[in-house]
């Protein structure tokens, strides 16, 4: 369930929340594993805020113990160096605030990860609103006359939820009923696939010798092109290179990358910096946190050109054990994976919780941490010559209080639809406001400080009606 502040009651007050939000800094999704300090090197694409909750339309979830009212609408997000994104709730009981801080991360690290519907979810988001945002196209398709915006937003949620969390729920008004019926019937007969990311590299961590070239880093994006560098502290000598070693500045999606290190440079280690300006796939997972705290997950229904980043670690000796270890969410597991490769020729020996391992030279090992799912964690590693390294995230990867069946897949429909053609442009919709939602403003908001951070409660308001 949301707990977010309503969305702008007038574009210039919300451009002033969005700068505050983004000064107060972010902090990395639940998909990412963060070294001591560091950026987010297991982590890809852009780290985002989410914003205030505007105009809205409510839908009503059904359960064994009742019902419970709920907003049903579009999110807006501002990536912090520079776009915007429009995201749905893919996970209805948990909450979020404004001000959270959002990362791209795939469905396996994620609550689609086990839902054998996730499929259809992407479905609905290649066939509904915002990425079908003739409303007048979408409403004929769903037999829906005078179709709104708002109409739009919550039928769509609707039809996601149902499929996302399994939960039955419907939309209060009725024009967003009967789409998400149409899209929940549609979306029964597909199964589309999940989208790739918009900018990563894998692996996070590399490690070897000096006098040779660490790698391969591979860069994995949906841009045209990535600009690529070493970070401004890399020792004099050491280059980033192609797989022939000429030094580069730009990569391409699959383009292999390495650490050119000269022979007798001084044990240390640089980071491999990727950034790139493009829109983000529709479908693409966002894993939150909230100072702390659990923090629904979202699901990305528009981008706008955004600015998005990745890295990599590469880490070097002369002698001796020369890991290399990084962390990933398994939600499969229920934990965190731990792989440690070692390309030096001594054993290199690590503690992790409590317990000690060996990896010879040469070899990887991995080894799962288990975690509390909608808790955080902090892993600390320590090992042979004084190695240390501690990552933090959060494992969001269930889905929260499923309570009831889905929703009947019933509507007047006799089949699917064909998928809609999109219009041109991002996809991005200009959520909160439109023709026929008046801008209304003087909205009382109630502000309970809860943990030291305030959180908006929600109350419920149609659209064009006076809170």
């Amino acid at each position: 369930m949301l707990t977010v502040g309503r969305r702008r009651t007038a574009r210039l007050a919300a451009a002033a929340l969005a700068s505050g939000l983004l000064a107060m800094g972010t902090v990395a999704g639940a998909g990412s594993a963060v070294a001591d300090g560091g950026a987010a090197p297991a982590a890809g694409g852009p780290l985002a805020t989410l914003g205030a909750l505007g105009h809205y339309e409510t839908a009503t979830i059904h359960d064994g113990n009742g019902s419970k009212q709920v907003p049903a609408v579009l999110l807006d997000l501002s990536v912090k160096d520079g776009g915007k994104l429009s995201a749905y709730c893919i996970d209805i009981n948990r909450e979020t605030d404004t001000g959270a801080a959002y990362q791209e991360t795939a469905w396996n690290q994620s609550v689609l990860a086990a839902n054998p519907d996730a499929g259809k979810v992407e479905w609905v988001l290649q066939n509904a609103y915002p990425k079908v945002d003739d409303l007048t196209q979408l409403g004929n398709e769903a037999g829906v006359k005078g179709l709104s915006q708002l109409d739009a937003e919550a039928g769509t949620q609707v039809a996601i939820w149902t499929y996302s969390d399994h939960v039955n729920v419907t939309a209060d008004n009725a024009n967003a009923e009967k789409l998400a019926k149409y899209l929940i019937a549609a979306a029964a007969q597909q199964n589309a696939s999940e989208p790739g990311p918009s900018l990563t590299v894998a692996p996070a961590v590399v490690s070897g010798k000096s006098g040779s070239k660490l790698g391969p880093v591979t860069v994995h994006t949906n841009g045209s092109s990535a600009q690529v560098s070493l970070s401004s502290t890399a020792p004099a000598g050491v280059k980033l290179v192609d797989s022939s070693g000429k030094p580069v500045t730009t990569a391409t999606d699959g383009e292999q990358l390495y650490v050119d290190v000269p022979a007798g440079t001084a044990a240390g280690s640089t980071t491999v910096q990727v950034q790139s300006t493009t829109t983000v796939p529709v479908g693409r997972a966002f894993n939150g946190t909230l100072r702390g705290a659990e923090a629904q997950t979202l699901i990305l229904a528009g981008s706008s050109a955004s600015t998005v980043s990745s890295a990599a670690t590469a880490t070097w000796a002369m002698q001796g054990p020369i890991p290399a270890v990084a962390a990933s969410v398994d939600c499969a597991k229920s934990g965190v994976d731990l792989t440690s490769t070692n390309a030096g020729d001594q054993p290199f020996t690590y503690t992790v919780g409590g317990k000690q391992y060996t990896v010879a030279p040469g070899k990887s090992q991995t080894v799962l941490v288990p975690e509390t799912e909608g808790k955080t964690y902090s892993i600390a590693v320590t090992g042979s010559n004084g190695f240390s390294k501690t990552f933090t995230g959060l494992l969001n990867c269930k889905v929260t209080g499923s309570g009831g069946a889905v929703a009947s897949p019933t509507t007047s429909a006799s089949a699917a639809p064909a998928p809609s053609a999109a219009s041109g442009g991002t996809n991005l919709a200009e959520t909160g406001s439109s023709s026929a939602t008046p801008v209304i403003a003087g909205v009382a908001v109630l502000l309970v400080v809860v943990g030291g951070g305030t959180v908006f409660f929600l109350r419920k308001r149609k659209a064009g009606s006076v809170g």
